[in-house]
């Protein structure tokens, strides 16, 4: 009996992590000492000047910038759990809102501690003054924060993309078929054995590269090179339906984006089925915007045994889109008991200033 199809779709800015600082250790905290000390000096120098600046007004700026940054802190620390539930810009609001209350709070009770239970000791203009500049300074610092969170979701997205490329060129079962293969055509067609060590030294320095984005035309030929292998091993058993545009010149894609999703396809879909089965890749670019599909057919013997892993190199393809592209990008998965679709949106594929490019060889 046939299981229905089941479809699952995920947009990057839904369920992807919201990116909020770690806040829950003690080398952020000192950082935020360090930070909300500077603040209040450079509040009190604007306020009263370097010449009639006073240790006292200096110390209740200071304690006044620390309740607020501490408080806030621990108060966004102890929600991140439930914070990480929500959408990403609806756990950033919420976040921004937590400081805004603390300044809110923390500025009457200043007030109150100072001036005492009576008339008058409620400066509502003042209060309102602490809010506005907490809303200001917070809201720079927050997005800097999300734009050095954002690095380092790149920085390790990469690092992982590359590890698995390298672990999957150098697996056993995958290097000696290749080197076998190349040595069974040294005596029939050396030209094409050539070809085949050139492919996979290209496949070698790919995975070793620190590139964050290539061109859209390299990431295609490093995928052409890695089917020419896979299709000389199994033959027959791979037919492959290649739908590609010619991409612009200056379109670029993340390094490594397109080669793994046909290796899992390959690798989970094809190559533990007798009879082989199919891999579509379609490609279309139009107004800078790029839809890519990859589809593999499953052989009804492997629905029940599909290989483990697949999952995780989509999900490393997902959070490498939300590095680059946040959401201005969208992966769409559609398992079906005979197949498995892979579809990529990214909204715009121009170049982006601030990434390191592989240079075009001479």
């Amino acid at each position: 009996m046939r299981k229905p199809a089941r479809q699952a779709q995920t947009a990057l800015n839904e369920r992807a992590p919201t990116l909020l600082p770690e806040l829950c250790n003690i080398e952020a905290l000192f950082m935020l000492v360090v930070a909300a000390e500077l603040l209040a000096v450079l509040l009190s120098a604007a306020s009263q000047g370097l010449a009639a600046l006073s240790w006292a007004h200096l110390g209740l700026v200071s304690a006044l910038v620390l309740w607020i940054t501490l408080a806030s802190a621990g108060l966004i620390c102890a929600a991140r759990p439930l914070l990480e539930r929500l959408p990403r810009l609806f756990a950033w609001l919420a976040a921004y809102g937590v400081i805004l209350v603390c300044a809110g709070v923390f500025s009457a009770t200043g007030q109150w501690l100072l001036k005492g239970i009576g008339r008058g000791f409620f400066d509502g203009w003042q209060v309102a003054t602490h809010v506005l500049l907490a809303a200001i300074i917070a809201g720079m610092l927050l997005r800097y924060l999300y734009l050095l969170q954002r690095l380092r979701e790149q920085q390790q997205a990469e690092l992982r993309a590359r590890i698995q490329a390298l672990q999957s060129r150098i697996e056993p079962h995958f290097l000696f078929n290749s080197m076998n293969s190349i040595a069974s055509l040294i005596a029939v067609d050396p030209d094409l054995a050539e070809r085949l060590v050139e492919d996979l030294a290209d496949l070698f320095r790919a995975a070793l590269s620190k590139t964050s984005k290539v061109s859209a035309e390299r990431e295609l030929a490093l995928t052409r090179a890695y089917l020419r292998i896979e299709q000389l091993r199994l033959g027959e058993r791979l037919r492959l339906n290649w739908d590609v545009a010619t991409p612009p010149e200056d379109a670029e894609l993340p390094h490594l984006l397109l080669q793994p999703l046909v290796e899992n396809a390959i690798y989970h879909g094809i190559e533990n089925s007798r009879t082989g089965g199919e891999l579509a890749v379609k490609l279309r670019i139009e107004g800078g915007e790029l839809t890519l599909s990859v589809y593999n057919s499953v052989a009804e013997s492997t629905q029940e045994s599909r290989r483990a892993g697949n999952k995780l190199g989509l999900d490393n393809v997902r959070h490498r889109l939300l590095a680059f592209y946040g959401a201005d990008a969208q992966l769409t998965i559609d398992d079906r008991p005979d197949s498995f679709c892979v579809t990529i949106w990214i909204g715009d594929i121009r170049p982006r200033p601030g990434l390191p490019r592989e240079k075009k060889k001479a």
